[in-house]
């Protein structure tokens, strides 16, 4: 663990990422703004559409055209990486830095052995032999539960099947002891047991090494076993932020009720499923106060303003009408 013990991990402040469309400007990610401690997992959560995955391209400058990082800092480990030469910034990524993709194949080339990979990567950061890097590349494998390691250093993508293709993906993520990873749900797609094998290596991972792990999910069962906080994005912006236990227990601002309350869990058994009315809103068409507000039981006149963050019941939020559900059903 490099830098400053008392300096946090990451540090996003007022982070804007727009993408430049014919038909116009798009806000993906919208004064985003949170702080992530070592050794701690934040769990990003929304719906499809809300700027989850962005924020996380963004912090890796990974954006690609029309799409545009156009303001604000992501300070690692006390560093501005916005000011920081490209030159040096890509030797933070996949050193320092990792991320994890939902596809797997994202990471992985097809027409090259896993070892040939893996040992590329160790290579192009380390000053190590082959035979060093091809070792290196077996103890990650091993820290996943991946088994007959040698055998599937030897194998190419196809030849494995998804779940232990995004295995390999992140033992690849995992090979420098990274300091930061973001993981953009890369378990959605795989069965639920291997599901809870990879968390499970996860959670390890972060309690023995310190590595603090951004969890970009919509999957809040799988964000309340993993992080620590939660942060909830809708339209761009960070609406709620806090604790796992307060944001999941007894949440505060209505489009993360709406939410949980759309869990089967949280459903009576044949009962039809409650679900938050409308529709996520057009970027290119915002309405000029809240973004939830056409979805809003609570919506007031004030809400034609744009809420601005403020400290309410010991977490972030961002609402002009914040309360429990029994203060607001009352």
């Amino acid at each position: 663990m490099s830098g400053d013990a008392m300096t946090p991990t990451l540090q996003v402040r007022e982070l804007q990422t727009n993408f430049h469309t014919r038909a116009g400007l798009l806000p993906v990610v919208n004064q985003v703004s949170f702080t992530l401690g070592r050794g701690k997992v934040l769990g990003l959560v929304g719906e499809s559409g809300s700027g989850k995955s962005v924020t996380g391209f963004s912090i890796m400058g990974l954006v690609d055209a029309p799409g545009r990082v156009e303001g604000g800092q992501v300070l690692f480990q006390g560093r501005d990486l916005m000011q920081l030469p490209e030159r040096e910034r890509r030797s933070l990524r996949g050193n320092r830095i990792a991320m994890i993709f939902q596809d797997p194949m994202a990471t992985l080339n097809p027409v090259l052995r896993v070892d040939v990979q893996m040992v590329e990567t160790v290579l192009a950061h380390s000053r190590v032999s082959q035979a060093q890097a091809r070792e290196q590349a077996l103890q990650a494998l091993a820290l996943m539960g991946i088994p007959s390691p040698h055998e599937r250093l030897k194998a190419y993508p196809h030849q494995l099947s998804g779940g232990m293709r995004q295995r390999v993906a992140i033992a690849i993520a995992l090979l420098h002891g990274p300091d930061l990873i973001i993981a953009d749900e890369p378990t959605t797609a795989l069965d639920v047991t291997i599901q809870a094998q990879i968390l499970s290596e996860m959670q390890k991972l972060v309690r023995e090494r310190g590595t603090s792990m951004i969890w970009i999910s919509h999957d809040l069962s799988v964000v309340a076993g993993l992080a620590d906080e939660i942060a909830v994005m809708y339209a761009g912006r960070i609406v709620e932020h806090g604790t796992v236990d307060q944001v999941l227990d007894a949440p505060q601002h209505p489009y993360t009720q709406g939410l949980i309350a759309s869990l089967p869990s949280a459903n009576r058994r044949g009962t039809r499923l409650r679900q938050i009315p409308g529709m996520a809103p057009n970027l290119l068409a915002l309405p000029s106060g809240c973004a939830f507000a056409p979805r809003c039981s609570r919506a007031s006149t004030a809400c034609t303003a744009q809420p601005e963050v403020r400290l309410v019941d010991q977490r972030l939020l961002r609402c002009f009408h914040p309360g429990s559900l029994t203060e607001t059903t009352a």
